[in-house]
């Protein structure tokens, strides 16, 4: 199979906002080039990609699904993905395996916040996208716009949807800049500049034909370049002049015949642009003739006799003006060929796609070792996409997807009878037949073959440590998939899309499947949103367990993006995007994997606990800390230890600098153990991206830093400079981060200059975070070990090293469970100063025997303590309940404004912002709602406006809930209006605490007798 068959392949998938008409579009494109799968006048009515029940049900795409289409010589596979929030991990999966995506926006509603998720993830991974704008009889029908009007609103979206480009264009170029200015030259050199893109232009251009026009209901669709070659007979001019000309402010001069721009025109003229004179005019004509009563039927004759087209007298003289509208738009303009013909001239081939794409798909690790010149091989092969057969076979699979084993073809590729009820596993769980999702990306992967599965943790340097990452797996058979339908081939070659069985035992998620053990793995997909929706099921019947653990097993295998764990209460808990995804998880245990009746609790809410904060005074706070005044001192139980705690408050903009960047900070710190001599010196060579990450990590840390100080302070400098200052030397003493070792909490080492006066000795700790992040250099570390140098020989030297771990193992254990109900601590600042006694050690062997025993190990001892102390300091310090908002996106029509801000108020919201689409009757309402107040919020919504409103959440950031759950009246004010507050509400932070803590079985401060009076009647009689 030779590289032409490769260049006729095509790779994309659909994306778009939910109901913006995606797998509408997919139907008329099945419909035209499916090979007879589906009758064009069923398209758009059957929905043929969304063949689950609850997907026609709901009306809405719950998976990405994949089919083959065949397009002149071209083999066309099209994926078509959710629109949904809850479900855009699917949208992740299906822009891996392609190499174009088509961007929908619906006219009427433009660009919403699930174009932006897409137009993100299509930049991401490298996608070719085409913009395609639909519903444009909407503007017609509905909106009842004029030529000019509709093209002022198309003009509008696409230069939208180019600034939203534009903006990752030039977040790219700076992140680029910044990395190579960071580097170790710091200049930028003739090498450097190739790596930097600056592409001036607009992504997407009309008149370049890289957007399409299209009403998928109706059928109809065209780009620039098909009235371009309609017209340049007619008009005596080019098709590519022509084309350049109907996009823009050109217009033509009827008189001179010439193209003009908006300075040949006079003053008075009422020229329309080329655009809306010879493409949207007409199109108004044809709708006006068919749709309106009077309307002039002889102008659809025109257009048959014009264009030669062989509409059915059948359908011409039916009654129902839409089937004759369609019946003639579906022949003028046929949708799947301006749609197919764009894909295939702008969307590129795997071969060119794989090429553009290596970068993200197989980061370059640089090493040059004789290990890796196979790995370096197969790099080539894949971005070549090298399909001969000696080529190594390389294959990534995004995901796992489960079929009813009832509908899995019975024949193979031959013709000859497979036995699908024989299980991979040899388990019985043969109702469900798991496939993998799978793109092949170099050589030919044929049904038989055994390959190796590797997950995303495997280093082929590592050899022996890494065996756990890699399997070995024969892979049953090979499909391709035709929507629903399955149709067995026995190879497929590099660029084809196919799903494959055999692989449900060795893949949970997703991985990358190569001939070669010397193979890196495809880098991880990035998903927009994490699974923030948690609930605790069980069976209604204890005796059901074995089968709801089986039935969980299967769905975290089928479902990309649900989590199961089991918490530490020993609950199964369910963590998915959101409400509706929610409910389909819950639907297909009960019905496909477990089959089982179901307990389902209320939603398990996450939630973050901290400190009240000064922010106009950040000053003040650095000096208490660093004057080691207001701590927080307790004594472990044998009194050998004396343990003082001092907490502050991080910087917002730290924090959250910490909280996004944990999965580098895991890497940095954990670094990578069990690396022999000779393969970390091979692994030294690979680590200048790690030293440029880190690099950029350093200098985000500081910038966060600056940037909340000069916030703080804008009117003194001098005190601003103070404070940096004194951060910059607190960064340089960062011990650890918590919880798990790479939380948004710090703890510093002590100031060991401090002296002490009864001869205890403290425990120093080092800088490890800073030492690894560049904070610190090696000099601080050796000053801190000269100081007990002279003394190191003492036995209380020795086992104030030794206790380290023990410090840190008590800060892990506070921040991972904070004081008020034990959720995890958030943005806290800990200093922790343990001091070892002298007394007991000088005393006889048998005392410290004896207390060992009394009270358990003396590690033990001093972990609890520091816990202790560090929860303890946080409620000294007025502590705050941290909580995640939504952002919450609403549509709604002028009338139901006031029910929509009654159930906002309702729900704690907070409104952002609200503005008017212009020519539509919608608003659009921007808030954040707390995810706490979020559980059927859409379903209440659509009860009190009637179902008008339509609102989307996308998880945005935690924010601290400023009452204080411990509130008594002390000022006079509020004595006055509380009284001596024995008649206080609790207020929405202690209500909070409360539910937690009873769902967690801590004891909750409650009056447990309401009333005490014997008996109380509710009626009032008067």
């Amino acid at each position: 199979m030779g590289d032409s068959d490769t260049r006729k392949i095509r790779n994309i998938c659909i994306l778009a906002h939910v109901d913006h008409g995606k797998t509408t579009l997919a139907d008329h494109l099945i419909a035209a080039t499916g090979g007879g799968v589906l009758h064009p006048k069923l398209a758009g009515k059957v929905r043929f990609m969304d063949y689950l029940d609850e997907e026609q049900r709901r009306a809405i795409t719950m998976k990405s699904s994949s089919i083959a289409l065949h397009y002149k010589d071209y083999e066309i596979n099209l994926i078509d993905s959710p629109g949904h929030m809850d479900f855009c991990c699917e949208v992740s999966t299906a822009a891996r395996l392609s190499d174009g995506g088509l961007v929908l926006v619906d006219a009427v509603e433009g660009v919403h916040i699930q174009t932006h998720a897409v137009l993100r993830q299509s930049w991401i991974e490298k996608v070719t996208p085409c913009l395609v704008l639909n519903k444009i009889d909407r503007l017609i029908c509905e909106l009842k716009l004029s030529p000019m009007e509709a093209y002022n609103r198309l003009l509008k979206i696409v230069h939208e949807v180019n600034g939203i480009m534009s903006t990752y264009k030039s977040e790219k170029y700076l992140s680029d800049v910044d990395s190579i200015l960071a580097g170790p030259s710091g200049e930028v050199s003739d090498d450097n500049l190739e790596f930097i893109e600056d592409d001036g232009e607009d992504t997407f251009q009309p008149q370049k034909g890289n957007v399409a026009f299209l009403c998928a209901l109706d059928g109809w669709g065209f780009t620039i370049n098909d009235f371009a070659e309609f017209y340049a007979s007619k008009l005596g001019a080019s098709t590519t002049a022509l084309q350049k000309a109907f996009w823009g402010p050109r217009y033509f001069n009827p008189k001179t015949k010439m193209i003009i721009g908006k300075k040949g025109l006079g003053g008075g003229s009422k020229a329309r642009p080329m655009f809306v004179q010879f493409v949207l005019e007409p199109l108004w004509l044809v709708y006006q003739a068919a749709l309106e009563p009077d309307g002039d039927k002889g102008m659809l004759e025109k257009v048959i006799k014009s264009f030669n087209l062989s509409v059915p007298p059948r359908e011409l003289q039916n009654k129902d003006p839409k089937i004759l509208l369609q019946a003639v738009m579906s022949r003028w303009l046929p949708l799947s060929d301006a749609v197919l013909s764009m894909v295939v001239k702008f969307m590129p081939d795997p071969i060119a796609a794989q090429s553009l794409r290596i970068s993200r798909l197989l980061p370059n690790k640089g090493v040059d070792s004789n290990v890796l010149s196979e790995a370096d091989l197969v790099r080539k092969s894949v971005e070549a996409c090298d399909s001969s057969p000696e080529a190594p076979c390389i294959a990534f699979v995004s995901k796992m997807f489960a079929v009813p084993t009832k509908i899995m073809p019975q024949r193979g590729p031959h013709g000859e009878i497979l036995n699908n009820f024989t299980d991979e596993g040899g388990t019985s769980e043969s109702d469900e037949c798991f496939l993998a999702f799978a793109r092949i990306f170099s050589g030919v992967l044929t049904s038989g073959q055994r390959v190796f599965v590797l997950s995303a943790l495997y280093d082929p340097l590592r050899g022996e440590s890494m065996q756990k990452h890699v399997q070995e797996a024969e892979l049953q058979s090979l499909y391709l998939m035709m929507g629903q339908g399955l149709k067995p081939v026995a190879c497929a070659r590099a660029g084809s899309i196919v799903a494959v069985r055999g692989l449900g035992q060795h893949i949970l998620k997703s991985a990358t499947l190569s001939t070669t053990r010397n193979c890196w793995p495809f880098s991880s997909m990035a998903f927009q949103v994490a699974p923030t929706l948690r609930v605790a099921i069980e069976p209604s019947d204890p005796a059901d367990m074995g089968a709801l653990m089986k039935g969980l097993r299967l769905l975290n295998r089928a479902d990309p993006f649900v989590e199961v764990t089991v918490s530490a209460r020993g609950e199964h808990v369910l963590a998915a995007a959101g409400e509706v995804h929610l409910e389909r998880c819950i639907k297909d245990l009960k019905e496909r994997f477990a089959k089982v009746s179901l307990e389902v609790s209320p939603p398990l809410v996450s939630f973050k606990e901290t400190i009240e904060g000064d922010l106009s005074n950040p000053l003040g706070d650095l000096k208490l800390l660093s004057a080691s005044l207001d701590y927080v001192e307790k004594m472990t139980p044998n009194g050998k230890c004396v343990i003082r705690v001092q907490v502050m408050k991080l910087p917002p903009t730290l924090t959250k600098v910490l909280d996004e960047s944990s999965d580098l900070l895991s890497d940095i710190i954990r670094g990578k153990p069990g690396q022999s001599g000779k393969s970390l010196e091979i692994h030294r060579l690979s680590v200048g991206e790690d030293e440029n990450s880190i690099e950029v990590l350093r200098k985000r840390i500081v910038d966060a830093l600056e940037s909340d100080i000069s916030c703080g302070d804008e009117n003194d400098q001098d005190q601003a400079e103070k404070c940096k200052a004194k951060w910059l030397e607190f960064l340089r003493r960062i011990w650890a981060l918590g919880p798990r070792q790479v939380g948004p909490n710090i703890l510093f080492t002590p100031d060991y200059k401090r002296e002490n006066n009864d001869g205890s000795v403290l425990i120093h700790g080092t800088p490890h975070v800073s030492l690894k992040l560049g904070l610190a250099d090696n000099s601080s570390a050796d000053d801190m070990a000269a100081v007990t140098s002279s003394e190191v020989t003492q036995p209380l030297y020795i086992e104030a090293e030794s206790l380290e771990s023990c410090v840190l193992s008590g800060f892990q254990l506070a921040t991972a469970a904070g004081p008020l109900c034990d959720e995890p601590l958030w943005g806290l600042a800990f200093i922790v100063e343990a001091y070892i006694s002298p007394s007991t050690v000088q005393a006889g062997d048998s005392e410290p025997n004896q207390q060992s025993e009394q009270y358990g190990l003396f590690t033990g001892q001093v972990m609890t303590t520091v816990k202790d102390a560090c929860r303890a300091a946080v409620l000294q310090r007025k502590p705050r309940l941290v909580e995640a908002l939504y952002f919450c996106e609403l549509n709604t029509p002028t009338e139901y404004l006031g029910p929509m801000y009654a159930v906002l108020a309702r729900r704690r919201a907070r409104v952002l912002k609200e503005e008017m689409q212009e020519g539509s009757p919608l608003f659009t309402v921007h808030a954040y709602v707390p995810v706490s107040e979020s559980f059927g919020f859409a379903d209440e919504l659509r009860r009190w406006t009637s179902g008008a409103s339509s609102a989307l959440l996308v998880l945005s950031h935690w924010e601290a809930i400023p009452e204080d759950p411990f509130f008594v009246p002390k000022t006079e004010e509020e004595l006055e209006e509380f009284g001596d507050g024995s008649s206080v509400l609790p207020n929405t932070a202690r209500k909070l605490i409360d539910a937690v803590r009873r769902r967690k079985g801590l004891p909750v401060e409650d009056k447990v007798v309401q009333h005490a009076t014997k008996q109380r009647t509710l009626a009032r009689k008067v």
